[in-house]
């Protein structure tokens, strides 16, 4: 098995794609004509984005829906640079709301959090050293 997708249900795709291009500087990989289904390109595991409207018909199980103002759901996206500082505050400036500010984790990676557009939790991080 590997990881293939992250997907971050929403109540408007379009948005949240244009979100992550201003804010993290992603490129987007696809959006489906009916703008219920986009992707990001990250690299070998895809960033997705799927309308609230179509996963309720898709999804088996009822969810929380993602909201600004709301507690973070329990997951986290991370992306990796190596410009930490710079990451957060474009990110910041871009609409991102502030959660902590970059610091250098005991194990000397960086790691700063945001919330994106979606209430979604993202943490932007140094790579981690191996």
């Amino acid at each position: 098995m590997k990881l293939g997708y992250i997907i971050i249900y929403t109540n408007n795709v379009l948005q949240s794609v244009e979100f992550y291009e201003k804010a993290f500087r992603l490129k987007r990989r696809f959006v489906h004509e009916s703008n219920q289904y986009a992707e990001m390109e990250t690299g070998d595991t895809a960033l997705a984005f799927v309308g609230d409207e179509l996963a309720t018909t898709n999804v088996p199980v009822q969810y929380r829906k993602n909201r600004v103002g709301e507690t973070p759901a329990g997951i986290e996206v991370v992306l990796v640079s190596t410009e930490i500082e710079a990451a957060y505050e474009h990110a910041v400036a871009s609409g991102a709301s502030p959660v902590k500010a970059p610091i250098t984790k005991p194990w000397g990676q960086k790691v700063g959090y945001v919330l994106d557009s979606n209430g979604i939790l993202v943490e932007l991080a140094s790579p981690l050293g191996r």
